[in-house]
């Protein structure tokens, strides 16, 4: 069964067929979007790998292609093991971060919406997520055309609730700015934010956990965002600031009190496992150097629905 879209009167998309889409990013996961790391490369692609590539006479870090591809083949069987059907988008090896599946599109209530990537390297992403998309006969709901806009900005805090961020050098105000009018559009809340450049996305440093919990580097947010948070009623996961630089929040929610993360984390694993959660650690450190984490390498594609 495949969802279609039709057009009530007020111009507001729904669905007829509640198989593709997600309105929340903690319920049950049973379909995620990866990719592969067959062209992985470092490249100077921002502030988390720029940092690695700076040190790297110091820290002795080097990048391994095949370690990479045992970690992500590792992440993969992890997901598998926990009942998600895992699809990816094809190798390229002019597209070679496409892998970071989070980021090139990002599914909604509505469709994918296909994001407008700034980095030079990933500008044409969209070609291998436009292809997947058709290819499965999933729908797309929107473009972004105002401004760069990249999927690791667009946090569902819960159904109804939209968090978009932006630093400028990927996202852009004016991308974000369209994309919260197409969610407000749909008849969501969407509250856009700027954030500092050494977290790239939002992502970075908000995930939701459960419902009303949020894994968060709250020292790293502005204070008025953590009061409208809280005024909203979230509560935090609070991981320090020194793993959050280094992609500690981004992690993935599996629904059912299950996370994976990532090793070099214990701040936040610790946090998560004394709420109760079954907390599954991977090894990662090729993408993390390299500029991602767990959420930015995976695309929910289908969760369980919490609205009606």
């Amino acid at each position: 069964m495949l969802m279609k879209t039709k057009f009530s009167e007020n111009s507001k998309t729904e669905f007829v067929h509640q198989y593709w889409g997600i309105d929340n990013e903690y319920a049950r996961l049973s379909d995620v979007l990866l990719g592969n790391p067959e062209f992985y490369r470092w490249v100077d692609a921002g502030p988390i790998i720029g940092r690695t590539m700076e040190n790297a006479a110091r820290t002795g870090v080097k990048f391994d292609l095949e370690l990479a591809k045992r970690q992500h083949a590792e992440m993969v069987a992890q997901y598998e093991d926990r009942g998600v059907a895992c699809h990816f988008l094809e190798a390229d090896e002019a597209l070679h971060r496409n892998f970071f599946a989070r980021d090139n599109s990002v599914m909604t209530p509505w469709g994918a919406l296909i994001c407008h990537m700034q980095l030079k390297c990933r500008r044409a992403d969209y070609v291998s997520v436009i292809k997947f998309y058709q290819d499965n006969e999933i729908p797309i709901w929107r473009f972004a055309t105002a401004g760069h806009f990249e999927g690791g900005d667009f946090v569902i805090l819960r159904p109804g609730l939209m968090l978009i961020g932006y630093c400028g050098e990927r996202s852009e105000k004016e991308g974000s700015e369209q994309v919260a009018q197409f969610v407000e559009a749909e008849g969501w809340e969407a509250l856009v934010a700027p954030i500092s450049r050494d977290f790239v996305h939002m992502d970075g440093l908000v995930v939701p956990l459960a419902e009303n919990l949020l894994v968060a580097c709250t020292d790293a947010m502005e204070p008025w965002l953590v009061k409208w948070l809280k005024g909203r009623g979230f509560e935090f996961v609070d991981v320090a600031y020194r793993e959050a630089r280094n992609l500690g929040v981004n992690l993935m929610s599996l629904g059912d009190d299950r996370v994976l993360a990532m090793t070099g984390s214990p701040d936040a694993v610790n946090k998560m496992r004394a709420l109760g959660f079954d907390v599954c650690e991977v090894d990662l450190s090729m993408f993390t150097l390299g500029g991602g984490g767990i959420h930015c390498l995976s695309q929910a594609l289908r969760r369980d629905r919490l609205s009606e």
